[in-house]
């Protein structure tokens, strides 16, 4: 598959991660704990970043969070935990910032939202003291305009001027208009305090699909800092997921975008981590970046009455998930293999042949046996009780074979 085309935006550096320019578009995270709470927020970040989040923010909201931050953060490393910890600050970030210099220090980056500061208004001092803070401990920043807090000056403002027009806009595109106009101002107010563009990341959230393509076409035309992608709010279960994919993927397929997030609701006692298989997912679909094997499998009908197929496509998506922390150290590339579990003879052979290695179970009235494909052609026939053990020791060795011979010939280059 051809490379999509992607906007051309300044990189930035997040502890050891690079986002934008050239490089791979980033996943991450944000933890819903008391980050007062450091055993708590510590459990979830590692489990965010097993699940392969690559920036995970926390909430700095109170004297307690800002303290329990460098705790945090060393005992991440002590785990072997190395994701950058972002800081999420609203109101009482330049405070904070500048009274525990040690939680500045242990950040990787700064989160501030305009509308929460006093950024355009008599004067912008608050807004000032955290850029100055970035500055002297040499950390980024996401200016982070989202309509839910969006700077009630600037939009009245936009809005009567819009009003003088001979043909006026609608009110939802001046208040696009207004969240676009709000980052920019503030990120041109960063760079005038000394911030370089290569510290400077943009995001414009909102909670309408429709509504983020927009803003965030104006925004990608407008500037070339680096964007950060989320649809604000987007929430529980299927609807949080299909809202987030059909935002997301229409921007990123026109090459706008250089980190996202999924911003789900969890159901109630659900796993944080879901909102990072998503964002992985999204990106695996559109061929953007590969971060686990995916397996193939059909929707079920009549002629699949047995659960069976069902059953083992799962058990053999979560078993090549929990497998990838340790294989993507021994096989280069063994996330870009396809694996189909299909569930009866009309497609189970020939989807099968498409993929590296895949098996098509017997459907209603079908011979009890499973053939296996490797590399498109037939390999054995499998049947009897144990099909998914006997398939996964199919697997490991095809993995052994062909991806430990990848890393050989890389090793050799």
């Amino acid at each position: 598959m051809a490379a999509l085309p992607r906007r051309t935006s300044v990189p930035v550096k997040i502890g050891d991660v690079w986002v934008g320019g050239d490089h791979p578009i980033v996943v991450q995270s944000m933890t819903n704990t008391d980050t007062a709470d450091t055993t708590s927020t510590v459990n979830q970040v590692m489990a965010l970043a097993q699940a392969g989040s690559e920036l995970v923010r926390v909430t700095v909201n109170t004297e307690a969070a800002a303290q329990a931050v460098p705790k945090i953060v060393d005992t991440l490393d002590k785990f072997g935990v190395r994701v950058p910890i972002i800081g999420d600050f609203h109101y009482n970030g330049h405070i904070l910032l500048k009274k525990y210099p040690d939680c500045a220090r242990a950040l990787a980056k700064y989160r501030i939202n305009p509308g929460n500061v006093n950024i355009g208004k008599k004067h912008d001092d608050n807004f000032r003291t955290m850029i100055e803070a970035a500055i002297e401990y040499d950390r980024p920043v996401r200016i982070g305009v989202n309509w839910g807090s969006l700077d009630q000056a600037l939009l009245t403002r936009m809005m009567d001027e819009n009003s003088r027009l001979a043909d006026p806009l609608d009110a939802m595109e001046v208040t696009m208009n207004a969240i676009v106009a709000s980052g920019l101002l503030a990120a041109q107010a960063a760079e005038s305090y000394g911030l370089g563009r290569d510290k400077i990341i943009l995001s414009a959230k909102v909670s309408g699909v429709q509504d983020l393509i927009m803003v965030y076409r104006k925004l990608a035309a407008q500037c070339d800092y680096t964007l950060h992608l989320g649809l604000t709010e987007a929430g529980l279960g299927s609807k949080g997921i299909v809202a987030t994919t059909a935002a997301l993927s229409v921007l990123l397929q026109e090459g706008i975008g250089d980190t996202i997030r999924a911003s789900l609701t969890p159901l109630p006692n659900g796993d944080r981590t879901d909102e990072v298989i998503v964002s992985q997912q999204i990106l695996q679909v559109l061929g953007l970046r590969h971060f686990t094997p995916q397996v193939t499998a059909c929707p079920g009908c009549g002629r699949t009455t047995s659960t069976f197929f069902q059953d083992m496509a799962d058990q053999i998506q979560t078993y090549l998930r929990e497998q990838m922390p340790a294989w993507k150290e021994r096989y280069a590339g063994v996330e870009e293999m396809k694996v189909a579990v299909m569930g009866c003879v009309v497609n189970g052979p020939g989807e099968s042949k498409h993929s590296h290695i895949g098996i098509s179970l017997p459907g209603t009235f079908e011979e009890p046996v499973a053939p296996v494909y490797v590399d498109g052609k037939l390999s054995t026939t499998l049947r009897g009780d144990r099909i998914v053990a006997e398939f996964i020791e199919i697997l490991n060795n095809y993995v052994d074979r062909r991806y430990a011979a990848r890393v050989a010939e890389t090793t050799a280059v």
